[in-house]
């Protein structure tokens, strides 16, 4: 198990949703981690000692002089050492700012400040407070602590309001905590990933425009999948429908083909692995009008084309030994040999081929049916699948490319 003996500190704020954190100790003991709890005074008004102590089966930590009479304290210095894992939750706004500032009036603090492990924060409050924009500039500073975010959620809070700023439930926590850990021994761990999704839009005038029905589905769950390996994921979208609110994923927002070629040469510089599942427009009108084209009584009406620039296969020619890059290839006859044709001119390590003859699969669907083959001419052909799972089918593909590259 991936949480086995793992040393967890468990830091607790004071907000009402303390109480849940009884369940999140109870998970992660079952989990066979090892627990030792810090509360901050207030956290006391909400769950008591004896609970936490109870389930982590270690005394809870709430100041630093334990007894001035024989002048027994507690250690932060040695409880930062101690742990593999630092956890606040709830976090609260008064916590966040001392966190964001430096601030050391409790033993939390003292220990969240001597902490040599990585430190996961889950912020509680109200949504008023979790929208101003201190609290905004707090989270995004600790962020660039290289402290990790576990979003709030949207959702019914004490207040009686409804909105964001509710803590991520116990389960949430204990899986990110599940994963830090997971992560930790993967080889994608750490990567930076290039990823394209969805269509392009060519605009002919304002309104219209030259496009596919791309929904991009399966550049979203590739993006998901990896960040959730440990990968800090580029994803260059195109117009969709979609969103994502991973830490790992870094957005970039294109229209049109053009942009989109530009957005790869910028972020392929820096990524160690390219994965191009964009269905990007072949052409573009050569002079997009100024204005709305007016109906006519012509019959009919001609529209000049210019072939955009080809993104994999030019970042196919920038691509160094260190690097790996994979193409998408969505076929409707010969496809192994058009696909096979495109590994190799374009100079990539694997591509996954779709073909349009296989019912749910390609555009718009929420499954599809890949083949996928890669450099050293293995052929791998998987089932009609979740887009999700075959973002796992894919991901596992490229470990073991990466895995071959490092022997």
């Amino acid at each position: 198990m991936s949480l086995d003996q793992k040393k967890i500190l468990l830091g607790i704020t004071g907000s009402i949703a303390a109480y849940k954190i009884a369940t999140l100790v109870r998970l992660l003991v079952k989990a066979n981690a090892q627990v030792q709890v810090v509360c901050t005074p207030s956290a006391l008004d909400f769950v008591t000692p004896l609970t936490l102590a109870t389930l982590s089966k270690n005394a809870v930590h709430t100041q630093t002089i334990g007894n001035p009479n024989t002048g027994e304290w507690t250690n932060h210095v040695a409880l930062g050492l101690w742990a593999d894992l630092m956890v606040i939750a709830p976090c609260s706004a008064n916590t966040l700012a001392k966190m964001a500032n430096g601030f050391c009036d409790n033993l939390l603090m003292a220990t969240y400040l001597s902490a040599k492990c990585p430190v996961f924060f889950a912020p509680a409050m109200d949504l008023d407070m979790h929208a101003h924009p201190t609290t905004k500039r707090n989270i995004q500073t600790l962020q660039t602590h290289a402290n990790t975010l576990i979003p709030a959620q949207n959702g019914e809070l004490a207040s009686g309001l409804s909105g964001e700023g509710r803590m991520a439930e116990p389960e949430t926590i204990f899986e990110h905590i599940n994963l830090f850990f997971i992560n930790e021994k993967s080889i994608l761990n750490q990567k930076k990933i290039l990823i394209t999704a969805g269509p392009t839009h060519e605009y002919i005038d304002p309104v219209r425009f030259v496009g596919n029905a791309s929904s991009g589905k399966m550049g979203y769950a590739l993006a998901e999948c990896l960040a959730n390996q440990g990968a800090t994921v580029t994803l260059v979208s195109g117009p969709t429908n979609l969103k994502t609110t991973h830490q790992n994923i870094s957005l970039v927002a294109v229209v049109s083909a053009k942009e989109m070629f530009e957005a790869c040469m910028t972020h392929f510089q820096t990524a160690d692995i390219g994965i191009l599942a964009a269905a990007v427009a072949d052409f573009t009108p050569t002079t997009p009008k100024k204005e709305k084209i007016k109906k006519s009584k012509a019959q009919t009406m001609s529209i000049n084309l210019t072939a955009t620039k080809d993104i994999l296969k030019t970042l196919g020619t920038t691509k160094t030994k260190q690097q790996l890059l994979v193409g998408f290839a969505l076929e409707t006859n010969n496809e192994m040999e058009h696909a096979t044709a495109k590994l190799y001119n374009k100079n990539l390590d694997m591509i996954v081929l779709n073909s349009l003859q296989d019912k749910h699969a390609g555009f718009g669907f929420d499954t599809n049916k890949i083949t996928i083959i890669d450099k050293y001419n293995k052929i791998t052909t998987f089932a009609l699948k979740s887009k999700q799972e075959v973002a796992k089918d894919i991901c596992q593909k490229i470990v073991e490319l990466l895995e071959k590259q490092t022997d």
